[in-house]
């Protein structure tokens, strides 16, 4: 109980020495910390926008979606096609890391294999559409379809690997703590 009193305490000065930095920084001028407010600012913005409506979708997910679903197209006994349905689902997902996670818990909770949910969250963070169409704008469509062609089958193969292993140990996740 110390322990979590004292992580309390020590993250309660961090933001209290935080903000006292940036208000320094903004009464001398000092061009950093005026960045890293309005660094601080625009991104708390943009999940603001995010955030709301992605929980209230998995929220919806969650009490729409059945388990047995989740547990036939994702479950230990899917196989590649739980794998292949992971990427498409993360292919499809707005916020990026933001929102995969609570998802991936989601999808855990409903029966899902620790293997697809590992695809899932690795393909949420190099497959989705928006970024793959802005990523080949610039660096062309044939560096996305090598990128991608790389990519999937490394995330596929590791994430594989990674869930029999840890499904072997008995992992389990657990809710934050």
């Amino acid at each position: 109980m110390k322990s979590k009193k004292l992580i309390g305490y020590i993250k309660i000065i961090g933001f209290v020495a935080y903000a006292l930095f940036l208000g320094f920084s903004f009464w001398k001028g000092f061009e950093p910390g005026k960045k890293m407010a309005f660094n601080l600012r625009y991104f708390s913005l943009e999940m603001a926008k995010i955030l709301p409506p992605a929980f209230l979708l998995i929220g919806l997910f969650e009490v729409w979606v059945k388990k047995e679903t989740i547990e036939k197209h994702f479950g230990s006994k899917s196989g590649l096609r739980g794998h292949i349905g992971g990427i498409l689902l993360a292919g499809t997902t707005v916020g990026g890391l933001y929102v995969a996670f609570p998802v991936a818990y989601s999808l855990y909770r409903k029966g899902a294999d620790l293997g697809v949910i590992f695809t899932y969250i690795a393909a949420s963070a190099i497959c989705r559409v928006p970024m793959t169409i802005f990523e080949a704008s610039f660096l062309g469509i044939k560096f996305s379809i090598i990128r991608l062609s790389v990519s999937i089958p490394l995330v596929i193969v590791s994430s594989i690997l990674l869930g029999r292993y840890l499904t072997r140990r008995k992992y389990t996740i657990r809710a934050g703590e």
